[in-house]
Parts: structure tokens; C-alpha cells; sequence
């Protein structure tokens, strides 16, 4: 792939990302603040524990530590899933905006073929080699809960993000 390709692809993808990230910021804005602190599913993630995950787990690993070798702060077991009660919403969506700035500018200088810099200790092989890999994984990772926090917000208060045209049933 020639560089101007290449470019143009990784702007494609940051973009797609981008776009993805903000659909996740606007559902829980547009949700009343007493649901995002509570569960709408068996499983018992709320829709701030989304956001904590995206923050710690999606962002910061994929982008800062996996891509980039950064040494940053990883969250053990479930508890990038858990916000504290003490941080407020916008706080935490505050953090969210924040580290995908910072994974953003992590990988802005790499090629799309850069491998993968570091991984757990004792966590057998990375699952992607590559940030083109890694990109495509962290939008579908984003894609993916902005789905879950659309059912949320459906489930709360009727809302919904992007209606084209009326059920026929």
C-alpha cells in the first residue's frame, strides 16, 4: 500500500472510531442520570460502567499500552467495568473524551502495520498483530457497547438514537 493509501485508510478508520465514540458520549447524555447508575440486564453492567470500560479497558489498553508501550494504569478482573460511586457522570465521561484523545495521539504517528509492543504477562499471544488489527478491534469494541447503551436508553425512556422510518407491526 502506498503511503498517501495508507494514510488515507488509517484517517478512515480514526474517523470511523471517532464517530463511534461519540454516539457512546450522547447516549448517556441523553439518558436521565439516575438510569445510567443502574442495570438494565441480567448481567448487572450499568451504562457508567460502560464507559469505565471503554475508558480503561478499550482506550487505554488497545490504544496507549498494547499499541503504543505506554506504562499505564490497568484495571484487574471486573473492575474496569465498576465506576466509583464518588465520581460524578461528568467526570467520568470528562475521562472518557480525555483517554481517547490520548489513544488517539498515541498511534498517530504509527503505520497501520505496526505490531503490537507489549501484552500481558502470561497471556499467551496477542489476539491482533498489528494496528490496523487493533483499530478495527477497538471500533467494533465501541460500536458494539454504543449498541448495548442504545438498548438502555430505549429501555428507560423510549428514546432512540436514529429512526428511519416506522415499524409496520
Amino acid at each position: 500500500m502506498d503511503v498517501n493509501a495508507e494514510q488515507a485508510t488509517k484517517r478512515a478508520l480514526v474517523e470511523w472510531l471517532e464517530g463511534r465514540r461519540r454516539h457512546v458520549v450522547e447516549q448517556v447524555l441523553a439518558m436521565p442520570a439516575e438510569a445510567r447508575r443502574r442495570s438494565q440486564v441480567p448481567s448487572g453492567w450499568t451504562p457508567r460502567g460502560v464507559i469505565r470500560h471503554l475508558t480503561l479497558d478499550v482506550e487505554r489498553v488497545w490504544l496507549r499500552a498494547v499499541m503504543a508501550g505506554e506504562d499505564v494504569d490497568i484495571p484487574q478482573g471486573y473492575d474496569g467495568w465498576t465506576a466509583p460511586d464518588h465520581q460524578s457522570d461528568e467526570e467520568l465521561l470528562e475521562q472518557y473524551v480525555e483517554e481517547c484523545r490520548l489513544g488517539t495521539a498515541a498511534v498517530a504517528e504509527l503505520p497501520l502495520d505496526a505490531p503490537v509492543v507489549w501484552w500481558f504477562e502470561d497471556g499467551g499471544d496477542p489476539p491482533y498483530t498489528s494496528l490496523r488489527d487493533v483499530l478495527l478491534h477497538v471500533i467494533v469494541e465501541t460500536a458494539t457497547h454504543a449498541g448495548h447503551l442504545d438498548i438502555c436508553r430505549e429501555l428507560v425512556d423510549g428514546g432512540q438514537r436514529l429512526v428511519l422510518d416506522e415499524p409496520t407491526t
